[in-house]
Parts: structure tokens; sequence; C-alpha cells
């Protein structure tokens, strides 16, 4: 069973900044209220797109998401924009943030060029340490991506789990696990909900 408040604690240490609401519109009112007059990317997330984020931050930020606009122009200047929001595959409870990619336009822009990242997670993203986390991202968040794209992949036909393809289709193809915020960074908050968001 994981620990929210241990969670907290550790990412903390880590050097991330952490906010935690109970409910989705909280964090909603506290993410628009926050961002004003920002250029914003988004990555693709499941996660973003329950809590409807690129429309509502729109209305007082310019914002690029390759999910709502032109995928390449979007792509370009979301890793342009100061301002990145995402979330993650999986939330270790000792701290650690597992990212896997396909494009690596993602996981690239939480770790260069950005001012502040904002990574917003459900509470189902934690696990209790970081081989558990690993193992969520490869065997839970990246099957469910590859069968919402509908690719040509052995997770999509059989089993829910990683089989480590090579399949041309494969979404998995980049690993990124942030230990601390990265140098030169002026913020990296991790927004944890507790509700069941994304994969």
């Amino acid at each position: 069973m994981v620990s929210i408040d241990e969670t907290i604690k550790n990412l903390k240490t880590r050097g991330f900044d952490v906010s935690f609401f109970e409910k989705s519109e909280d964090a909603v009112s506290y993410l628009t209220s926050s961002l004003k007059g920002e250029t914003i990317g988004f990555g693709g997330s499941m996660t973003l797109e329950a809590l409807n984020l690129f429309k509502l931050l729109s209305e007082n930020n310019s914002v690029f998401s390759h999910w709502s606009q032109e995928p390449v122009d979007a792509r370009k200047r979301s890793a342009d924009a100061e301002v990145y929001i995402t979330s993650a595959n999986a939330v270790a409870q000792t701290g650690e943030i597992i990212n896997i990619d396909g494009t690596g336009n993602r996981v690239a822009s939480t770790l260069f060029g950005k001012k502040k990242v904002y990574i917003i997670i459900g509470v189902n993203k934690i696990a209790e340490d970081y081989d558990k986390a690993l193992w969520r991202a490869r065997n839970i968040a990246s099957p469910l991506n590859a069968r919402r794209l509908n690719k040509n992949t052995p997770c999509v036909k059989g089993e829910l789990k990683c089989y480590d393809c090579k399949s041309p289709e494969r979404i998995c193809r980049a690993l990124v696990v942030l230990w601390n915020k990265m140098s030169g960074m002026e913020k990296l908050e991790v927004v944890i909900i507790n509700e069941e968001l994304g994969y």
C-alpha cells in the first residue's frame, strides 16, 4: 500500500515542488489561476485530456498540443515554450518520476529548455518503489497507450504486458527517470490528485 504523505516527502527531498488535491476541479482551479500570460507546451497525456486543461488554459495563455493542433508545428512550439505540462507513466513512493516515450518530445521537454514543468498525476500512478514504478510504466501504461493508438505490437494483440518487442510500431523507445529537478530549471512541480486519472 502506497503512502501519499511519504511520496510527497520523498519528492520534496529530491528537489521537486509538490501540490496535492483531493479533487480534479481543485487542481484545475490551481493551475488556471497560477498560469496566465504564459506560453505553454503540452505533452500527450490522457490525464490532461480528462482534466480538459488544453481548453481551460487556452483562455489566458498560448497553449500548444499536438493532440489538438497540427502535430509537427505544435510539437515544435511546445518545445520552444517556457512552461511545459505533462503527466508521468509512474511515480515511485521513493521519489523517482518515470516516463517512457516514442517520439521523445514529451520526455525532452521535462529535461531541458523550460522555466517551469508541471507533471500531473492521479494516485493510480504511484508505486511503492522504483522497481514497481518501472514495472508499472512498462507493463500497464505503455501497453494501454499502444492499445489506444491501435499499434501493431504484441502488447496490443496479446496479454497486457511489455514484450520488449522489435516491432516497427513500438511506442516504447526511450526511458527517462527524473531523480531530481534538472539544474537550471526554475521549478518542476508534481501535482498529485487523489483520483484515478490516465494510464
